[in-house]
């Protein structure tokens, strides 16, 4: 076997021009982002009967609700873990179908280890809660962090990583604006007021909603690039 230059057309920084390009095709035909988005956001969404149902709600006489969010324990945990293997397995899938590699593999387990740890998070927070009374409101870095480490805050971290793997700065984007929406959050002044069991139903919604637009939205770009 033997090697030799292959010219393009004499020039150099042609050459270097067309292989430019086709790695940056390689890359677009790597990306099945629209996939990824529409898989988080039917968890997220189909998971709000979950967390109504799953409920309890405790309020005392001075107008203070404690929440225990069941459904972040026994709905969450495992529909991520399944969303992330399809994930995985679809990108690798679409990827082969395609003759090219796919590098989500660190997306998947970035995603599983994050959903391990606001298990391990949630828990540790339960049992504190168990042998502690709280009678004043959290402060708001607490909030912060609070929704930070749910499974809508953990979804847009494992985002942020899919989009250094595929060095998407459309996704990167993307991810931010959705983060600001779940950790800030910004509710679009929908609320529900005097209605403690439904109270976090709009801002779920709207978590969802984004997650399904960005998937739309990838999609109808992903197939004017192709």
């Amino acid at each position: 076997m033997t090697t030799e230059s292959v010219p393009a057309g004499g020039d150099a920084r042609r050459l270097l021009t067309e292989m430019r390009d086709l790695t940056r095709r390689v890359r677009v035909d790597q990306r099945v982002t629209w996939l990824a988005l529409s898989v988080l956001a039917a968890a997220t969404l189909i998971g709000i009967p979950f967390d109504y149902l799953l409920l309890k709600l405790d309020c005392t006489g001075g107008g203070l609700c404690g929440f225990d969010r069941q459904g972040v324990l026994f709905y969450w945990p495992p529909v991520l873990l399944l969303a992330y293997a399809v994930i995985a397995f679809c990108y690798i899938r679409v990827a082969r179908s395609r003759g090219l590699g796919a590098r989500v593999l660190p997306f998947a387990f970035t995603g599983a280890g994050l959903t391990v740890l606001f298990l391990a998070a949630w828990i540790g927070m339960r049992g504190y809660l168990a042998h502690h009374v709280v009678d004043h409101p959290f402060p708001d870095w607490v909030m912060l962090l609070d929704r930070l480490v749910a499974p809508w805050g953990l979804i847009g971290v494992a985002l942020l990583v899919l989009a250094r793997l595929e060095r998407n700065l459309g996704l990167l984007l993307f991810t931010l604006g959705y983060l600001v929406v779940a950790l800030v959050p910004v509710d679009f002044g929908w609320h529900w007021h005097g209605q403690e069991r439904t109270m976090f139903l709009p801002q779920q919604i709207i978590n969802g909603t984004v997650l399904l637009l960005g998937a739309i939205g990838f999609a109808l770009a992903g197939r004017r690039q192709r």
